[in-house]
């Protein structure tokens, strides 16, 4: 079903298609081109990251990730239950027991407090979620990693751009303080290309190794350097690296991405001031942590209520705008209670049954952001 007011419309910046035709011209569209080359060097220059490598997805980048950090059967990974399916796949898949930490009551990212209780002689890695571009206290988290000798892998699917403040004020990008970290590309992003990740990796000793996995376990990307004379099967892997049209679709957004988080940020400040009103009815608007940014990644809002959220859903609606929720506790999934432990995840579940995204594009206008708040207060009553 289509909505006048849709949740979602990836932002086209006029190049993409350009760019894609010079890639095919160039006579090199398998991957690991010269766009490809670009997007790297934007994202190590712009943020500092050690090395970067696209990934067909997100998903893929976080089982990058559990492979270079050698997870094995009866491994523990902390990560929070409320995050996307993924986050936990990746880890599931080479055998991990994932261990589920509450969410803030203040944020729906991970409760940083929480944590050192649920680590174990077993424990392996901690994977922080930062929900809607927001980070996680990586001070606590790191600092936690390296008195246990852990690994920490951010999930920073929605964390393009954002930043943490450590203590003594030193700034650093998200996805730069973990020992490797995984981004998304996909059309819900701020930046995107459809379908597509990146693995962003701190820790130079998983270089090598990266480059083998993403080539289906081979040395390839070595041999095209000329560093060897042949190339062969030496590592477990996958075929993780996306196409020269994926990268250069990316790399125009990468180009405009000045203007996309200037744009985001009209938007989401205009919901922010507008919707205020709506705490007298028992709606919470986002929290920033002190030591975190805002990337402008969504506008969501918090509903006192699954009964409040589910009116707000159907008023919108009856307007033609889609608004939707978001993740479902993990803990709650059928997959995981059909033999695992029972949690009680007060914080978690309470974003599961509360939480609702606005609509959030670049070309939504203020006029249709004037609908939707409208809308919004009307249905509570609240309207001048």
């Amino acid at each position: 079903m289509s909505y006048k007011i849709p949740f979602n419309k990836p932002h086209i910046t006029s190049k993409e298609t350009e760019y894609i035709l010079q890639a095919v011209e160039s006579g090199k569209i398998s991957g690991d081109g010269m766009f490809t080359k670009k997007c790297h060097d934007f994202f190590e220059k712009r943020y500092g990251f050690q090395k970067c490598l696209l990934t067909t997805s997100c998903t893929d980048a976080l089982e990058m990730a559990a492979i270079l950090i050698n997870i094995k059967p009866g491994d523990e990974v902390i990560m929070p239950s409320y995050t996307f399916v993924s986050t936990a796949n990746a880890f599931v898949l080479r055998g991990a027991s994932i261990v589920f930490c509450d969410s803030r009551p203040d944020h729906p990212g991970m409760d940083e407090e929480k944590i050192e209780e649920l680590i174990t002689a077993k424990t392996k890695a901690i994977v922080p979620v930062h929900y809607a571009g927001v980070a996680c206290d990586m001070d606590k988290i790191m600092k936690l990693a390296n008195q246990y000798r852990l690994f920490v892998v951010e999930d920073a699917a929605q964390a393009i751009d954002s930043y943490y403040t450590f203590p003594d004020g030193t700034r650093k990008a998200l996805g730069g303080i973990g020992h490797l970290a995984a981004f998304s590309f996909h059309e819900t992003k701020n930046l995107q290309c459809g379908e597509g990740g990146m693995l962003v990796i701190n820790d130079p000793q998983f270089n090598n190794r990266a480059e083998i996995i993403r080539e289906k376990g081979t040395n390839r990307s070595a041999f095209f350097r000329g560093e060897v004379d042949k190339y062969g099967w030496v590592d477990v892997g996958s075929s993780f690296l996306p196409s020269e049209l994926n990268a250069a679709f990316l790399f125009a957004q990468l180009e405009s991405l000045d203007v996309i988080q200037e744009g985001r940020k009209r938007i989401w400040t205009f919901y922010y001031d507008n919707l205020k009103k709506a705490d007298k009815a028992g709606i919470k608007m986002p929290v920033l942590p002190k030591y975190a940014t805002n990337n402008f990644h969504m506008f969501y809002v918090l509903c006192k209520s699954l009964e409040q959220r589910s009116l707000l859903i159907n008023k919108l609606k009856s307007s033609d705008i889609l608004s939707v929720f978001h993740y479902q506790s993990l803990h709650k999934s059928s997959f995981w209670e059909i033999e695992n432990k029972v949690y009680e995840l007060n914080n978690s579940d309470f974003y599961s049954d509360s939480l609702l995204r606005l609509p959030f594009y670049f070309t939504l206008s203020e006029s249709d952001q004037n609908l939707i708040v409208n809308t919004i207060l009307d249905s509570l009553n609240l309207s001048d």
